[in-house]
């Protein structure tokens, strides 16, 4: 997909309104939703660094994703800039909305671009925001696209910096068209091969299995 429209910066009202929901939703999770998180490695300590949360009450243009995960996108101080949602139904095959719900209008933003400023000579990038937070767990700094549709020009310009661009893409056709458009646009990129996508990896082998996908031998321990 090419660039679209021009970030525009929000105004003081629309990231009063976003904290504010941020932090509800946060105090909103249950213990399904915690459970549902623990199945997928993302303990309490990801949850809440992440200001993950469940809509419980929700704002003004989030009705139709009450009971859903919302996954707010921080900016390198921690304050949201968006939030998207997931619903927590295995399988989801709702006819009223997808896995993944964007509020009509926002614009496809990075997920995690605090591990931008925090990262070094390399970055790693996934397609979903809980695959980026899997890798930030396990200390390999990673920013996370909104989808495999969605990847922008200036996501290019934000990881040009970079020696080394770990792609995570995953193991579908999607992930693979996806990896093509950013090995294409980033001469540094590389993928890394997967059977299974990055949160089901880690489920399945731990964190060996994630390192050992890198090529590299543990580092962090799980």
């Amino acid at each position: 997909m090419t660039e679209r429209e021009p970030l525009v910066p929000l105004s003081a009202s629309q990231l009063e309104t976003l904290e504010e929901a941020t932090a509800s939703y946060q105090r909103a999770v249950s213990v399904d939703a915690a459970r549902y998180l623990s199945a997928r490695g993302i303990g309490r300590e990801e949850a809440r660094t992440n200001r993950l949360g469940v809509v419980g009450d929700p704002f003004p243009g989030h009705t139709r994703y009450q009971g859903m995960l919302a996954i707010p996108y921080l900016d390198r101080n921690g304050r949201p800039l968006a939030i998207r949602f997931r619903c927590l139904v295995d399988g989801c095959a709702h006819e009223y909305h997808g896995k993944y719900n964007s509020v009509k209008g926002d614009h496809p933003r990075m997920y995690g671009i605090a591990s931008i400023f925090a990262a070094k000579d390399e970055i790693h990038v996934t397609e979903g925001e809980l695959d980026r937070n899997i890798l930030v767990k396990l200390g390999l700094p990673a920013v996370a696209l909104p989808g495999a549709e969605l990847w922008q020009g200036r996501f290019r310009r934000m990881l040009a910096g970079f020696n080394r661009v770990w792609m995570w893409a995953d193991p579908d056709d999607a992930g693979s068209d996806l990896l093509n458009k950013v090995t294409r646009q980033l001469r540094q990129a590389k993928g890394i091969r997967l059977k299974q996508d990055v949160t089901d990896t880690y489920v399945a082998g731990g964190a060996d299995a994630i390192f050992a996908a890198l090529g590299r031998e543990k580092e962090v321990a799980a």
